[in-house]
């Protein structure tokens, strides 16, 4: 009996183990068989995961092509993502910037800036339109009237109702031209420009010599609209803030538009790329940093060129505003622009054109020449210089018709 009871006992340790593998080589299975199952069907619908090196280089060699024995190399058919990422910006993602906890600072607008997804976050898919999606109205007539369904969000109509920005007529949103700074139309507005200036037939292209503009802080772009009638060319810009689709109006009715901030970075652009940058109302403190914003706007300036400045600083006669008049006044002296008009709401700035007014400032004056050795023209991740750019030995002039491509 004793024989049998240790024979017994020497058995149980043996299942035992037995079983405890069994249920390790499960898991494992379960474990690995359904992360490889997870990681297939990311890859299926395109969207971003962490990949092996083999795929890396599959991806990287077939980006846009597939081989084909038969024809050679044919297009790739890329998958739609899910409807939920509709209105993903991949590289203006408010969740992905608090995903990644990045630390960025408010006051200088860091987090409207481009901060692109690691290559292990990105998606490989096209972004879908909005549900029920119409083709666009054609231009010239887009410019007055959208699809109400082709934009997602309509809160603009309601907040700017009294500012004449847009209007929601059944399944349309019409535009009749008005702004903050400009009630009653964006023409009569641009027309006004041109008088102060003392334009021929108060056109502001000033005969063809002004052909590119930029409008920060645009809005739904009306400004820029109604500039092409007048064969200029403008570019207008916003941040993806609360009104996170007012470039999407703009884009959706034709007007040349994209997403940006005047925060730390240069502007996309390089130097002597305008010739008039337009400010309505836009609400940058132009001040902060040593008049920084100011200064790239003088960077992508052309000599001559124009900053049209639209905002109660420019007329109110409260305690704050008169201060920020004051000292933004003695800021664009320093920079050597002077007032080319003054009226209403508006007051008109010109750029010099030579590098005289730099070289006959007192020494130290505020702010600086920016050194020899940097490049203005440098724009992609540079940041912004609290510096005044010279004119290099080209001859560039506003008085003679040009064409200029950005």
């Amino acid at each position: 009996m004793r024989g049998r009871t240790e024979g017994g006992n020497k058995k149980k340790p043996v299942i035992v183990l037995l079983c405890v593998a069994a249920v390790v080589l499960v898991f494992v299975y379960l474990f690995f068989g359904s992360t490889s199952h997870a990681i297939e069907y990311g890859r299926k619908l395109g969207l971003g995961g962490d990949n092996d090196d083999a795929t890396k280089k599959e991806d990287a060699s077939t980006s846009f092509y597939v081989d084909d024995d038969a024809n050679g190399f044919t297009p790739r058919s890329f998958p739609v993502c899910d409807d939920r990422h509709s209105e993903l910006i991949p590289c203006l993602d408010r969740n992905l910037i608090y995903q990644m906890r990045l630390k960025l600072d408010l006051s200088l607008m860091e987090h409207y800036e481009r901060h692109c997804p690691p290559p292990e976050r990105r998606f490989n898919c096209l972004i879908p339109p909005p549900p029920g999606y119409k083709v666009p109205i054609k231009w010239p007539k887009s410019r007055d009237e959208v699809w109400k369904v082709n934009i997602p969000h309509t809160h603009l109509a309601h907040e700017k109702s009294d500012q004449n920005w847009m209007v929601v007529k059944g399944d349309k949103i019409n535009f009749p031209g008005g702004g903050t700074h400009f009630h009653y139309g964006a023409d009569k507005y641009i027309a006004s420009m041109a008088n102060m200036l003392n334009f021929p037939k108060n056109i502001l292209n000033n005969g063809g010599r002004l052909r590119t503009f930029l409008d920060v802080g645009c809005g739904v772009a009306s400004f820029g609209g109604y500039l092409l009638a007048s064969d200029i060319m403008t570019m207008s810009l916003a941040p993806n803030d609360v009104h996170q689709n007012q470039i999407q109006f703009a884009l959706e009715r034709g007007i040349p538009a994209y997403l940006g901030v005047l925060g730390t970075k240069r502007l996309p652009y390089p130097s002597r790329s305008f010739e008039l940058a337009h400010c309505s109302r836009c609400r940058i403190d132009w001040l902060q940093r040593d008049g920084i914003l100011l200064l790239e706007l003088d960077r992508v300036l052309r000599p001559g060129g124009y900053f049209a400045y639209s905002s109660p600083e420019a007329y109110a006669q409260d305690e704050e505003d008169l201060r920020i008049w004051r000292e933004m006044s003695a800021l664009v002296e320093r920079m050597c622009w002077t007032i080319a008009a003054k009226r209403n709401q508006t007051v008109i700035w010109q750029k010099p054109m030579t590098n005289d007014c730099y070289q006959e400032r007192e020494p130290g004056t505020q702010p600086p020449l920016c050194n020899s050795d940097s490049d203005p023209d440098a724009v992609y991740g540079v940041n912004m210089e609290a510096c005044i750019t010279q004119y290099s030995d080209r001859k560039f002039s506003l008085l003679t018709p040009h064409m200029f491509v950005i």
